[in-house]
């Protein structure tokens, strides 16, 4: 992988990473039409470039991260970050096995995108429109939520997090920016065992791997400013329908390309 493919792939994680829209499935296509191979490194860039995307939602929401007083907003993402490091544990083999399964990953965003064209309908109740109004427990479940994207792969973090807040009663811009906040601690947490693994198995990084990852995360920081402005007015003015259906193309050109076109690079 060379710096201008890791700048186009730095590019497509900070404008997914917080769109219910599968990150991996947009990283599949591009590292496929790129021809970048996938070695333990590659594993490790997509997912360590998600440091920039996690520092773009706390220079966003900076004056929430820094209020120290509010220690119930800080309580509510422990408790809601529990259930993906469970699920991520106890069920990693199953999810290296699967997020290198291009059906799999173009049927979940199928399935996804057919949700998202009735949550709308579905949960209309939306009575919660301030953070300070999520309870622990409603913050538990909507971390549950957040825990089906650890187990199926092209489903979407952001996706199952901002239809759990929904089901839960958040109005659509509460519940994607509480899945910003959520992204924090728990991609902090997936980034920093990658990092380790990668670190632990290979006796550290090499100049150009460092330069490559520095560079990553920075593209990924300034193109995640720009999508989680423009997300948050979409999602309250046109809702999620929108989405549904871009999940469904991109769903089946991820099965049409890697059938009938050329075998997809999988991480």
């Amino acid at each position: 992988m060379n710096f201008i493919q890791a700048i186009l792939l730095s590019i497509i994680e900070g404008f997914t990473e917080f769109l219910p829209v599968s990150s991996t499935g947009h990283m599949i296509i591009a590292s496929s039409a790129m021809g970048i191979a996938s070695d333990e490194f590659v594993k490790t860039f997509t997912v360590a470039i998600q440091l920039g995307a996690i520092l773009a939602v706390v220079a966003l929401y900076w004056k929430k991260f820094v209020n120290f007083s509010d220690y119930k907003f800080y309580l509510k993402l422990a408790i809601a970050v529990i259930p993906a490091l469970i699920i991520g544990k106890l069920f990693n083999d199953f999810i290296d096995e699967k997020l290198g399964n291009p059906l799999f990953i173009a049927c979940s965003l199928l399935g996804g995108g057919v949700l998202f064209l009735f949550v709308d309908k579905l949960f209309k109740n939306h009575t919660i429109s301030e953070e300070k109004d999520i309870s622990f427990l409603k913050a538990f479940l909507i971390g549950c939520w957040q825990s089906l994207a650890a187990i199926l792969p092209g489903l979407s973090r952001s996706g199952a997090t901002i239809i759990g807040g929904m089901q839960q009663n958040l109005t659509r811009g509460l519940a994607a920016e509480f899945s910003f906040f959520l992204a924090v601690p728990t991609m902090f947490a997936a980034t920093g065992y990658k990092l380790f693994k990668f670190y632990k198995t290979n006796g550290g990084f090499s100049h150009d791997q460092i330069s490559l990852l520095a560079v990553g995360n920075i593209v990924a920081f300034v193109v995640a400013i720009f999508a989680i402005k423009g997300f948050i007015g979409v999602v309250k003015k046109y809702g999620f329908k929108i989405w549904g259906y871009y999940r469904i193309v991109l769903g089946i050109l991820v099965f049409v390309i890697h059938y009938f076109i050329h075998p997809l690079i999988v991480f």
